[in-house]
């Protein structure tokens, strides 16, 4: 049984693993302020090309995303998500569990856009309900879509214009630079958010988040905030080695760019097997539409989720590629998926 269900299934690149074993009986400061997670912090803001952010290693994508958010906002202030944003539909309500609620937007593509944001302000008025104060959007998103450069521009201007923040949830971001249709470079990001944040988890690292706050009101007391959420790692320096390993020269992009590329067979395969797509998806996520009885018969041998029902006799599956994703066994599944379609047309 071979997994398609994410992109973490996996450890670490046998790279960072090295790195861990080789510096493991050196003894370092803790709570972040060892050698390794300096080093990293400032390779990050030359990667960037800004100086003057500050970054926080964290260990996953759900505490980032609660620590950070959670920091940015007053009692009273609420986050706008798209509805099928991480914060909205997989975080067991972290967001609100701080007392913010997150007010949500359908999209079709899973992004969301100047007018999104305007509808919800205009829906909420006065003190009689929270105040819409943060804007939360992921890159790529959580059905695969990626922002242009364009996009996101329009956004900021529009958040700026409205004194708003705006905040990246970065879990994927390797896969949305390095997708065939993306325009933005990561030294852009800052230029247009107040926060973001890069994501190792989900490409090639153990564990780690490495939070970047570009807005100076943002940034004050944020390690009081980390504290207090269980955020700030007594071994902080674990996540401090793998950044450095990821980024001290292109691994961090080599590792997104083969999971898009392994995706990339993928929806090829099905586009020529003639099958649609949920969404269009450019980065390491892909829901194709199938025949339920397909679906049966490929989950004998792979792992997915079924992400909706389409009709009464086909349903959307996810496949996730990952740095680790072995091109042997997409071309497996491919092959598997190509024989099932030969029985089914011989019968």
């Amino acid at each position: 049984m071979y997994s398609f269900k994410n992109d973490y299934s996996e450890g670490a690149h046998p790279r960072i693993l090295e790195a861990l074993m080789r510096t493991n009986l050196e003894q370092e400061e803790g709570y972040g302020e060892d050698k390794y997670s300096l080093q990293a912090i400032d390779l990050l803001k030359k990667k960037i090309g800004r100086a003057d952010v500050d970054i926080h290693l964290l260990s996953g994508g759900t505490q980032t995303n609660l620590t950070a958010i959670s920091s940015f906002l007053r009692p009273h202030e609420a986050a706008i998500a798209a509805t099928t944003g991480h914060i909205a539909t997989h975080e067991t309500g972290a967001i609100e569990a701080t007392g913010h609620k997150v007010v949500t937007v359908e999209t079709p593509d899973g992004k969301l856009t100047p007018s999104h944001i305007q509808a919800v302000l205009e829906g909420h008025p006065d003190e009689h309900m929270v105040k819409p104060e943060l804007v939360y959007i992921s890159d790529s998103t959580e059905i695969g879509s990626v922002y242009s450069k364009s996009e996101l521009e329009q956004l900021s201007n529009f958040c700026i214009g409205n004194d708003l923040i705006l905040y990246m949830d970065g879990a994927r971001l390797g896969s949305a630079l390095c997708s065939k249709e993306n325009d933005l470079e990561l030294t852009d990001i800052p230029k247009f958010v107040d926060a973001f944040y890069i994501g190792g988890t989900k490409n090639g690292a153990l564990i780690g988040e490495a939070l970047v706050i570009c807005r100076d009101s943002l940034k004050e007391d944020f390690r009081y905030m980390m504290k207090q959420k269980g955020a700030l790692l007594a071994k902080g320096r674990l996540i401090g080695i793998q950044f450095l390993e990821l980024f001290r020269d292109n691994l961090f992009f080599e590792l997104a760019e083969h999971a898009n590329n392994m995706a990339g067979m993928l929806t090829t395969a099905f586009t020529e097997a003639g099958f649609e797509f949920l969404t269009h998806s450019p980065s390491n996520q892909i829901f194709p539409i199938l025949p339920n009885s397909l679906i049966d018969e490929l989950s004998s041998n792979y792992s997915f989720y079924v992400w909706a029902k389409t009709d009464a006799g086909h349903s959307a599956i996810r496949l996730v590629t990952s740095w680790a994703t072995k091109e042997e066994q997409v071309l497996a599944f491919i092959e598997d998926m190509k024989k099932e379609l030969k029985t089914a047309e011989e019968k």
